[in-house]
């Protein structure tokens, strides 16, 4: 070193005095505190004050026993210090200290108001003694605030959560989600380690999370059971997220129950596998596509025995590629109207089969889903049968009522019955008849001619044609026969039918 740097060096340290150095720590974010060797406080920085609650030193105090009767310090959850044990002690004992986390309170007041991290700093003069102490503090009060409302927050969240510290994989907290959930109680789990409660015993990736858990990192969701104290299992998915707590690296363990939703799979599969057992057990033909675009999704056994169309070729399919229907107009007409209405009640259609036969059918349908995709349950009932034989009784009845007058009354009752059983006994038709109509009606269904109608009600032979023709127009037959059936349906005939 040159001589010149050697004067440079000793005027700069002729210049450090004492009022130097406050200068320079003055403004530093840290509080400073110096300590003479006689517990008398010397100085204090403006943010040791602000740290504090005080204005000027005197607020501070004026020593070391001053300071102890104006603030009560904690430590982090703990009871009160006593005299020998706050930092300002220990630091005129002579101890070097370093990361001493604190809760302080001012006298008279409910706390704790802040919390300081300390270090001690002893300095000495050119001979080696101590010339003063100083305490470096650092404010964490804002770090207490945030902890405080995690914690409030964690406490209150109804989602189930868990704390462990990772040093030592203890838990440390468990919010009252997580005991709710499993029946657990506090002191089951808080304090014992994660090998004494091992939430990932029965996890689907076990190693995953314990290679994630050694390295202190984010453990990804995955599905685990966990053991439950009355011995049976909660299917539930975990998370691991670190935090810091109270300056100690934890893992923040949160929970979604899973059981309502695998009860409600398991509801779902039976649901299903019972609709499925019936869907091909029945004896009725029954398809199932698609809403978007009436695509045949399935078919049972009975439609294939009614169309001729192999349900596995015809899956795929719409209406319109497999000929379902007789025509066009008919399948639109359908697939409209299950849009417009909703659903389908016994609708007639024809069916075309394989070989191009038509049928009479019923047809109803009704929305359903499959998994996710909106789908139509489609019910055939082939009644072609039954039409025929429905046609062939009413065209036998027609021709044997031409003369109904030689029947007697039960039988020209049963005749009616078997044309029509499911009719209501009146409907609006009857209720347009007049009087006089509805009297030469009952005259009708006793037998009499026009000739004796006229006669009976002293009317000419054409006023009772005229008569009998309003009736016909009335209620829509055009037959003799076919208007006693009419009004003994409805109940309108009465008497005994008079014999040739």
């Amino acid at each position: 070193m040159t001589k010149s740097s050697i004067r440079a060096v000793t005027r700069l340290r002729e210049a450090a005095s004492p009022s130097h150095l406050q200068s320079i720590v003055a403004n530093l974010d840290e509080g400073i505190i110096l300590i003479a060797p006689d517990e008398a406080i010397l100085w204090a920085n403006d943010a040791a004050l602000a740290m504090h609650g005080a204005r000027t030193l005197a607020h501070l105090g004026s020593s070391v026993s001053d300071f102890r009767k104006r603030f009560q310090l904690n430590l982090r959850g703990h009871a009160p210090l006593e005299h020998g044990e706050y930092p300002i002690d220990r630091a005129m004992a002579g101890e070097a200290f370093a990361g001493v986390t604190v809760e302080v309170t001012r006298a008279g007041k409910v706390g704790p108001e802040w919390v300081h991290q300390v270090r001690s700093l002893v300095l000495t003069n050119g001979e080696g003694a101590p010339e003063c102490l100083a305490l470096i503090i650092r404010n964490d009060s804002a770090q207490m605030e945030a902890e405080r409302d995690f914690e409030q927050a964690f406490t209150a969240n109804p989602a189930p959560a868990l704390i462990c510290r990772l040093h030592d994989l203890r838990f440390l907290r468990v919010n009252a989600g997580f005991l709710q959930m499993t029946g657990y109680t506090e002191d089951a789990i808080v304090g014992r380690s994660l090998y004494e409660f091992d939430i990932f015993k029965h996890a689907e990736d076990r190693e995953k999370a314990k290679r994630h858990l050694a390295q202190s990192e984010t453990i990804p969701q995955m599905e685990v059971e966990l053991e439950l104290p009355d011995g049976g299992v909660l299917l539930v998915i975990i998370a691991g997220q670190t935090i810091v707590l109270h300056d100690e690296p934890c893992m923040l363990f949160t929970f979604a129950d899973l059981e309502p939703r695998r009860r409600a799979e398991k509801a779902l599969r039976h649901s299903e596998e019972r609709f499925s057992s019936a869907f091909q057990l029945a004896p009725v033909a029954m398809v199932v596509a698609s809403l978007k675009d009436h695509r045949l999704l399935n078919a049972n056994a009975a439609f294939h025995d009614m169309t001729g169309h192999d349900a596995s070729r015809a899956v795929g399919q719409t209406p319109g590629e497999l000929t379902l229907w007789d025509s066009a107009a008919t399948r639109r007409r359908l697939e409209h109207d299950l849009i417009s209405a909703g659903r389908l009640n016994k609708v007639d259609a024809r069916v075309s089969t394989k070989d191009g036969n038509l049928l009479d059918c019923l047809v109803s349908a009704s929305p359903i889903s499959i998994g996710d995709d909106p789908c139509v349950l489609w019910v055939i009932q082939d009644i072609t049968e039954r039409r025929h034989s429905e046609l062939e009784l009413v065209a036998a009845l027609d021709a044997v009522m031409q003369d109904a007058s030689w029947f007697s009354r039960n039988v020209i009752e049963k005749l009616a019955t078997l044309r029509a059983p499911n009719l209501r006994s009146q409907d609006r038709e009857a209720d347009e008849l007049t009087k006089r109509e509805r009297h030469v009606l009952e005259l009708v269904c006793r037998g009499l001619t026009d000739d004796d109608i006229a006669g009976e009600l002293s009317l000419s032979r054409n006023t009772v044609r005229n008569h009998v023709a309003r009736i016909y127009a009335k209620i829509g037959v055009n037959k003799r026969g076919a208007a006693i059936v009419w009004a003994r349906e409805r109940g309108l005939a009465h008497g005994t039918p008079q014999r040739k």
